[in-house]
């Protein structure tokens, strides 16, 4: 058995998100393990780094496979391209050692999240942003933001389907972009939990409307209480990049 790399691109919009369920076969891993278990003719599991939210996108997810067939990456990378839906692309395949995981040996994660901050619509990026009709703040979100940076007890800003034993993670940087209407927010951290981000970039949004002070972000980590967090839509977020 060889282990192999994946490095995956998709919309989100229409799946379940990307881990498996065994209620649907509408998420992401449930579609590129069919598949690969097609081609390799028997049961074939695969490791994502990172298990992104229903309606969420990505740009570079990575996820380790072990295979058993003879072909190469360029045709493993062709047959899988060949059978998946068109709204999930594998764009690279490489062969790796056998101590190679996509999720444990993460380094760090970079989230994206993008806005729409003017008062129309925005046609052709609807399905990838969230639309914020009133003018944001950025100068007071920049300076709430400061307050997610560093080892944090995440509770606060994640689901209660959080299963992880623990909620402490690491923040490295939150940066902060503007371009023609959009506003774009990249978060990396060593770990992220469920809606983890949405949840930040949510409290973020009502700080930039107005609706809560900057500074009450360490109020809200220091409470652990989820009540106290914002919301952003799933369609503004992307899985940018992973690091090794």
């Amino acid at each position: 058995m060889n282990n192999y790399k994946l490095v995956i691109q998709y919309d989100g919009g229409r799946y379940k998100g990307w881990q498996r369920l065994g209620n649907t076969e509408n998420t992401i891993q449930g579609k590129i393990e069919h598949v690969l278990s097609e081609m390799e003719g028997k049961k074939v599991e695969i490791i994502g780094s990172s298990r992104t939210d229903a309606g969420v996108h990505a740009l570079n997810q990575v996820a380790n496979v072990k295979l058993g067939s003879k072909t190469t990456e360029a045709d493993i990378q062709t047959y899988v391209n060949h059978y998946l839906p068109l709204d999930i692309s594998v764009t690279e395949v490489k062969r790796v050692t056998d101590r190679f995981h996509a999720r444990y040996n993460a380094k760090d994660k970079t989230y994206l999240y993008k806005i729409w901050n003017e008062p129309y619509t925005h046609p052709f990026m609807r399905k990838y942003s969230m639309h914020v009709e009133r003018k944001l703040d950025i100068k007071a979100m920049k300076a709430a933001a400061q307050f997610f940076l560093g080892e944090h007890d995440f509770t606060a800003f994640s689901n209660a389907k959080s299963k992880k034993k623990s909620m402490v993670r690491t923040i490295r940087s939150i940066d902060f972009q503007t371009n023609d209407g959009f506003i774009e927010i990249r978060i990396t951290g060593d770990g992220f939990l469920y809606n983890m981000v949405r949840k930040m970039v949510g409290t973020l949004i009502e700080v930039g409307l107005a609706e809560k002070d900057a500074t009450i972000i360490a109020d809200i980590l220091h409470s652990k209480d989820r009540s106290q967090a914002g919301f952003a839509d799933a369609s503004g977020l992307f899985l940018e990049k992973i690091n090794y």
